[in-house]
């Protein structure tokens, strides 16, 4: 009924912004948002094997012509960083494709292991480094292996993992080798999660809309961290079939934590921009 009276009739509701076009008052906005839910692409349950695509039969070893690739892709990122020459500990190959929950949005999940204090003294600094390194890598190249982007990461070989499959790809062994389970997955409180953060990133959003560039840029930062810790203490406390993670690659898969990022650097572009 409200929908009608407002003459939105089937709007895109996840696209919906609070501009003076659109002339809804941010109580209607409010309103409006409590009945929308948000839909969880694609069901978390995990598949009966793993990916055979990536995975030989018997004994799920990588398949070999993979395992070179990706041993190839590492060392050129080692190559090109300012680790080239430090002690290698490992590469690594985790997340959902090395374990029995891979959708079509997974990533192949690369990882290559120091110990930073072989590359420098400030630990810190190379983590940050690497970082960087990481997010310039991933930009520049668009590679895919079976369909699935390879993300590659500087690790800490000090650093927890608390994955569930663990590959090492320079010995071409597990180092945790997953088992099946069948967890209890709760899609209502996935849905009230990810919806409530989503709420909260339509709100920075609106600063963004409204001119508020650097309140933006501090909220954006702010709600990032959160994630970044509601994650965390899902992944410790239950694992990856935890609540938050699920929200967190609900929140993923359907766009919204791009929006984030893309917010935080349109309003970063908008503020030093000089009409």
């Amino acid at each position: 009924m409200i929908r009608k009276l407002l003459g939105l009739v089937n709007p895109d509701w996840d696209h919906i912004s609070m501009t003076n076009e659109n002339k809804i008052t941010r109580e209607w906005w409010r309103v409006l948002r409590e009945g929308i839910t948000v839909k969880v692409p694609f069901s978390y349950e995990p598949h009966n094997t793993l990916n055979q695509e990536f995975w030989n039969q018997p004994g799920d070893k990588l398949d070999p012509e993979i395992r070179e690739r990706l041993l190839q892709i590492a060392q050129d990122f080692i190559d090109s960083s300012q680790a080239a020459g430090a002690p290698l500990k490992d590469i690594t190959f985790t997340g959902s494709l090395a374990n029995f929950n891979y959708s079509p949005f997974s990533d192949v999940d690369l990882h290559v292991l120091f110990d930073f204090s072989d590359i420098n003294d400030d630990e810190e600094l190379v983590r940050e480094y690497f970082q960087a390194a990481k997010s310039v890598w991933n930009n520049v190249h668009d590679i895919d292996i079976k369909g699935y982007e390879v993300e590659i990461y500087g690790q800490h070989s000090d650093d927890p993992h608390v994955a569930s499959g663990l590959y090492s790809v320079l010995n071409d062994e597990w180092i945790i080798k997953p088992e099946r389970s069948n967890p209890q997955i709760d899609y209502k409180d996935i849905q009230k999660k990810a919806h409530s953060i989503q709420d909260q990133i339509d709100r920075v959003i609106e600063f963004y809309e409204n001119g508020e560039y650097e309140e933006t840029i501090n909220r954006s930062d702010k709600l990032k961290a959160k994630i970044k810790r509601l994650r965390q203490a899902g992944l410790d406390d239950i694992g990856e079939y935890s609540v938050e993670n699920l929200a967190f690659k609900t929140l993923r898969r359907n766009g919204y934590l791009g929006k984030l990022s893309d917010v935080k650097t349109n309003a970063y572009d908008n503020m030093m921009s000089i009409d």
